[in-house]
């Protein structure tokens, strides 16, 4: 006859077993930071282990998404996921669990640009081939990581501008002071980075356009909103709002309202926007907002494709930029927003 405490001992292994075959369903494993999984050979299968900054907008729920569709078992690959919550540190972590479960690649969309030398040094001591997704590092030895895939954030907030000066040109507001803010996301993201360089370079050859403000929002809507009610009471003149990513967007365009003030096209304040997600997508048909620049997330089947190549022994480049596009009242179209998954 059992004892109870054997009774217990007996169902907190059953209970193990099963939440660890949950785990491993499907060829896949997400892992908690502070683990150190031991990953051995999976049946000729590529194991890439891959640290995702978080889960801040829906853009990145999609860019998650992508990763895990194309890094499936039936695609041959066993992946170790880490969601990193937004923080650096989660991301060294992670990285350095990848390394100590010897995978074959790494896989990481930075938080920030600096401060990794370390730890990518590490993974190519260990013979461990790093690709970047959705954003850059900052780092002196380029051959910290093979090559990054992701979106030109440069070339994103260079259009943003662009658009501007047609649209002002257009309403014959080309020569009239125009009163700007900009709310910016994470601070030393490639992505704030990126579109901050990109709108200022076509904005410094524009004397009238007057930018008030620009302030940090870490790409959330509840942030976009907060920093957006501080501009609108500092500010009683804002003609364009320039939001770094559609959540920012929705939280400003709150605050708006709420102030008595109108949106988009025809309204009080031009929205400029960038991602494209869904939701904005149908906000730009209503003509709520006046043009969203998109950044594709589907950027995991171009992963896939860089490891295959490097599978096969082939030389691969030092950046792969995915297919974007701009999106107005004029192009934005039923069908486009009913395929739009994200």
């Amino acid at each position: 006859m059992f004892k109870k405490s054997d009774v217990i001992s007996r169902l907190i292994f059953v209970l193990f077993a099963a939440i660890l075959f949950l785990m491993v369903l499907g060829g896949r494993l997400f892992t908690n930071i502070e683990e150190d999984v031991y990953v051995s050979e999976e049946e000729n299968r590529i194991v890439v282990g891959v640290s995702q900054l978080g889960s801040e907008s829906g853009w990145r729920t999609a860019n998650t998404e992508s990763v895990q569709n194309a890094f499936t078992q039936e695609n041959g690959y066993f992946l170790i996921f880490n969601n990193a919550r937004q923080k650096q540190e989660n991301q060294i972590k992670a990285i350095r669990s990848f390394i100590s479960q010897r995978v074959d690649y790494i896989v990481f969309a930075p938080v920030v640009e600096t401060g990794w030398e370390t730890v990518l040094q590490e993974a190519k001591e260990a013979g461990i081939p790093v690709i970047l997704m959705d954003r850059k590092v900052d780092v002196t030895d380029k051959s910290l990581y093979v090559t990054c895939v992701g979106s030109d954030f440069v070339e994103e907030g260079q259009r943003a501008g662009r658009w501007l000066e047609k649209d002002l040109a257009r309403r014959g507001m080309d020569e009239r002071t125009v009163n700007i803010v900009i709310l910016k996301g994470t601070q030393g993201s490639s992505s704030q980075i990126g579109r901050t360089i990109g709108f200022s370079v076509v904005a410094a050859n524009h004397c009238n356009w007057n930018i008030l403000e620009q302030e940090y929002a870490d790409f959330t809507s509840a942030k976009g909103r907060e920093v957006m009610e501080v501009f609108l009471r500092k500010h009683p003149d804002i003609d364009v709002v320039i939001s770094q990513n559609d959540d920012m967007t929705f939280g400003a365009i709150e605050a708006i309202r709420d102030s008595g003030r109108t949106v988009g096209i025809g309204g009080d304040i031009t929205i400029i926007s960038f991602d494209a997600v869904n939701t904005a997508l149908k906000m730009v048909s209503r003509g709520d907002i006046n043009v969203d620049i998109e950044c594709n997330p589907n950027q995991g089947e171009y992963i896939s494709q860089v490891i295959e190549m490097l599978e096969d022994g082939q030389e691969v480049e030092s950046q792969y930029y995915v297919e974007e596009d701009v999106f107005t009242i004029e192009n934005v179209t039923r069908e486009l927003i009913e395929q739009r998954n994200y």
